[in-house]
């Protein structure tokens, strides 16, 4: 059972059907005996930095993540979630994150004649093996929405990388953290072999 967090965000729905697609079983649930007792959980979601911070405290999930990640259990952060598994943000000055990873989340250069936010295809390439993108080639495409960057402090962590005017750490993944920048659950096949990876752990 893959319990995906429900904490008013954004965009969740779209991975619930990406799950429903894949015929993986799972729960939206913001209960914290329900996730605590998932074997998987997924932290989606679109929006700003500051007001899912919020949201997570207001519904009492920042102490359920910690302790679900604590016990071991394989944890996905998808675009926003991602970012929330870092540290903090230049989008909101002095919020901190979940801080399950070291590392910042920076606004995407505009002076570069990109647009900002990117929205569309991007090509990942892969620093190491991962589990995460067990069979997915180099040069893959998914598809990316947002303004914000994770730069993580430790590049071990760094599991895919794209290029839009910097270099993107467009995934991360150390023991039983993940993390997408991009949406799986909108990048076709790829996209839907990547979630089938995160669920078989």
């Amino acid at each position: 059972m893959i319990a995906v967090i429900d904490y008013d965000a954004g965009n969740i729905m779209s991975v619930c059907k990406a799950l429903d697609f894949l015929g993986e079983e799972y729960v939206f649930t913001r209960d914290r005996d329900v996730i605590l007792s998932a074997d998987k959980a997924i932290l989606p979601g679109v929006g700003a930095f500051g007001d899912a911070v919020s949201n997570l405290k207001n519904y009492g999930l920042v102490g359920v993540i910690r302790d679900f990640v604590k016990s071991g259990k394989p944890f996905l952060g998808i675009c926003l979630g991602m970012q929330l598994i870092f540290e903090e943000s230049e989008e909101s000055p002095g919020v901190k994150g979940l801080s399950l990873l070291k590392g910042k989340c920076f606004k995407i250069p505009a002076d570069k004649g990109l647009k900002v936010p990117q929205i569309g295809w991007n090509s990942l390439s892969f620093p190491k093996e991962t589990k995460l993108f067990k069979g997915v080639s180099d040069g893959a495409f998914v598809y990316f929405v947002h303004s914000y960057y994770i730069k993580a402090d430790d590049l071990e962590d760094v599991a895919a990388c794209c290029e839009y005017g910097v270099n993107v750490h467009a995934a991360v993944e150390r023991d039983n953290i993940f993390g997408c920048q991009f949406h799986p659950e909108k990048s076709s096949e790829t996209g839907l072999k990547i979630l089938k990876n995160f669920a078989e752990l």
